[in-house]
């Protein structure tokens, strides 16, 4: 009797025989490929940048959650390659997509990298194969695009190959949580690709959570982040509404949280950043039209959550006004902090970005640092920040802005020393109070 594709798919992944290839290498994928090359599969990593190629021939890792060392460990084992050539796709045994999922500019998903990536799996498509999505969609993408494109072959989910989604969690600059200690939730089409699923990833992660289906797996993500998004856009209403009325918002939730039941402390900021919480809601609001369902909450915050840099640049040109007698329009302010959260070097979404453009778009000069972030790298809305460099935060640079505008609350940057530098600081994180270092110059926004 012939062995099956999914019992002989399953013995290779049992036995760590299996190939895996993982595409895209960015902050989710080469996280991701060194887990499961340490858990003893042989990985190839595939990417179009080619930049990226010669950063990991070079055995230098560009992601933070990435070490050198640990880099060079797999690459010197043998479990670890990389290419630029996706004809290396039929060798793999698993297939994990790792792509962005952006919005459009009228806040659409954009699916056109994982549609593309599920063409060219397409063309070296193979019996015996399971192609897993990772990347944060809306639920049905992967039943409605991925396996749709795939089965264009000719070939047959759930009997020639096998199809699951698996979102990604990572979490950049997180010091507790890595890939392989963060449960891992997985769905299949299929009670045999669930199980692969679980056979695979089982082997690599510590914990890991099956779900009913492919959407459910989709939905669970999507979940997560609406969840930290309207709790977010939650507590920056109430910042203005406290605001408005002398109370400090971060003393009440700092005391709020003392409640040990029925309370989970969420803090505001000078806006949302990163690739999942401005974007991931959106992906659901987009598919709840087609049920002609609204989703009114998702909306609001999002509404809340994009109005927060304006509402800070209005506190800066409230109190240069007051306190410095001066115009917004004839101000230098220097923004630390251009990453979107402390102790990363990712801009993505960054609120810094808006502010600065906000700043200049009212007449007033805004320069950076970040001692992450040397330069201002291409990016798609933010085309006229390129190239702009850090500025260093020495006492007598910071004496030459007029206001400084903490955005990003990096560990190590010296507040102390910026505290007596700066004639006029906006905190839009709340650290010189964490740091004892309230006085009358540091005005929270």
């Amino acid at each position: 009797m012939a062995i099956s594709t999914f019992d002989t798919l399953l013995q290779k992944i049992d036995t760590r025989n299996a190939r895996a290839g993982v595409i895209g290498l960015g902050y989710v994928g080469l996280p991701l490929a060194m887990a499961v090359a340490r858990s003893g599969f042989a990985v190839t990593g595939f990417d179009i940048d080619p930049s990226k190629m010669v950063a990991l021939d070079a055995r230098r890792s560009y992601i933070d959650a990435v070490s050198n060392e640990a880099l060079s460990a797999e690459i010197e084992a043998g479990r670890f390659q990389a290419t630029t050539d996706f004809a290396g796709l039929a060798e793999c045994d698993v297939i994990i997509i790792c792509v962005p999922t952006p919005l459009t500019k009228h806040r659409d998903p954009d699916l056109s990298f994982v549609e593309a990536t599920s063409r060219s799996i397409a063309q070296h498509l193979r019996p015996g194969q399971l192609v897993v999505l990772e990347s944060t969609t809306y639920p049905g993408t992967t039943d409605d695009i991925v396996k749709v494109i795939l089965e264009g072959t000719g070939l047959k989910s759930g009997s020639d190959f096998f199809v699951g989604f698996s979102p990604e969690r990572e979490d950049p600059g997180n010091q507790n949580y890595h890939t392989a200690t963060i449960p891992k939730v997985v769905a299949g089409d299929g009670t045999e690709a669930l199980a692969l699923m679980k056979a695979f990833y089982g082997a690599a992660v510590s914990t890991v959570v099956p779900v009913s289906s492919n959407a459910t797996a989709e939905a669970v993500k999507l979940t997560e982040n609406i969840f930290r998004s309207v709790n977010i856009a939650l507590v920056n209403e109430l910042k203005t509404v406290y605001a408005a009325m002398g109370i400090d918002v971060w003393e009440v939730i700092d005391a709020a949280k003392t409640k040990p039941f029925g309370y989970m402390p969420f803090y505001p900021g000078p806006g949302l950043g990163g690739h999942c919480i401005p974007i991931d809601p959106f992906y659901l609001t987009w598919k709840s039209r087609e049920y002609e369902l609204p989703t009114r909450f998702i909306e609001l915050a999002g509404e809340i959550n994009s109005a927060m840099p304006r509402y800070v640049v209005g506190k800066l040109a409230e109190a240069l006004d007051i306190r410095a007698g001066k115009a917004l329009s004839r101000s230098k302010v220097l923004v630390i902090g251009l990453a979107y959260k402390k102790n990363v070097a990712d801009i993505r979404e960054s609120p810094s970005l808006r502010l600065i453009e906000i700043i200049e778009e009212r007449g007033g000069r805004a320069d950076y640092h970040d001692p992450f972030v040397a330069e201002i790298p291409p990016t798609r809305e933010y085309q006229a920040l390129k190239g702009r460099k850090s500025v260093a935060l020495t006492p007598d640079a910071v004496a030459d802005y007029d206001a400084v505008l903490v955005a990003t609350d990096h560990d190590n940057v010296d507040y102390a020393a910026l505290a007596k530098s700066a004639a006029l600081i906006i905190d839009t994180r709340n650290v010189f109070n964490r740091l004892g270092l309230s006085a009358d110059h540091v005005i929270k926004a």
